[in-house]
């Protein structure tokens, strides 16, 4: 098998005594999904901060794409190939659909003179949103405004703007909270049409969900991982089952 396209080793992060994030390893690959799961407060969120750069480890390492990437800022580790959603939709809520993904894509054009020009007129920024506008599934709505759109519609364009930037890698938080049926289930489509080209962290609270997308499972509980394996394999974990998935899931 190939390198794992982002590894963390024994990553930790501490906040004072407290460990919200302790010893944690795992390996994000191509055409897999990696699921971490677990209750309020497990430290998965603060996982996701410490592998895009938002928060850096205490101890640990983390390598994206062959390079160690630890105590990187934010913007350097997205320029290296990570994109990531975050719990609450950020978003240019009075801008279009378009104008959002083409802001995002223009971000990975080098222009020295770029204050020169007219932003819509960077051809390779238009060619990087029109193919995220399309993966995400949101042509119909290109002129719409973002603010107008449905809950699972901004979801759907917070991701399609990180499209926009070329990751490798997609660390996404809780992309399908608070969404309905119908909502739910084109956010799953849309997660498996990505699959394919991009390494995907993905920490969600629907157990449904979770089981159709997840290659791999990750279970954390107050910092630490308790379980980490294929679902079938987490689903049998004693621990799990008292921990955090109870009998509907097993």
């Amino acid at each position: 098998m190939t390198e794992a396209l982002l590894s963390a080793h024994k990553v930790t992060r501490r906040f004072g005594g407290l460990a919200a994030v302790n010893d944690v390893t795992l390996d994000l690959w191509r055409d897999r999904i990696h699921a971490v799961i677990g209750p309020n407060g497990a430290g998965k969120s603060t996982l996701t901060n410490l592998l895009s750069g938002d928060l850096a480890p205490s101890a640990g390492t983390i390598t994206l794409a062959g390079r160690e990437v630890t105590g990187w800022s934010p913007e350097r580790i997205s320029r290296a190939g990570l994109g990531r959603s975050y719990q609450k939709t950020n978003i240019f809520l009075p801008f279009t659909v378009w104008e959002n993904i083409r802001l995002a894509a223009q971000s990975r054009t080098p222009h020295a003179a770029g204050w020169l020009r007219r932003a819509d007129g960077i051809a390779a920024a238009n060619e990087r949103a029109e193919r995220a506008l399309e993966l995400a599934g949101l042509q119909a709505r290109r002129h719409h405004v973002a603010g107008a759109a449905s809950h699972g519609e901004q979801r759907q364009l917070e991701i399609a703007m990180t499209l926009a930037t070329d990751p490798q890698v997609l660390l996404l938080d809780e992309p399908l909270a608070g969404m309905g049926t119908a909502e739910a289930e084109r956010m799953v489509e849309l997660l498996l049409r990505l699959k394919k080209d991009h390494a995907m962290m993905l920490v969600e609270h629907d157990m449904d969900a979770v089981f159709t997308l997840a290659d791999h499972l990750t279970v954390m509980v107050n910092g630490q991982v308790i379980a980490s394996g294929t679902p079938p394999q987490v689903r049998a974990d004693a621990n799990v089952q008292s921990a955090y998935l109870g009998e509907e899931h097993v």
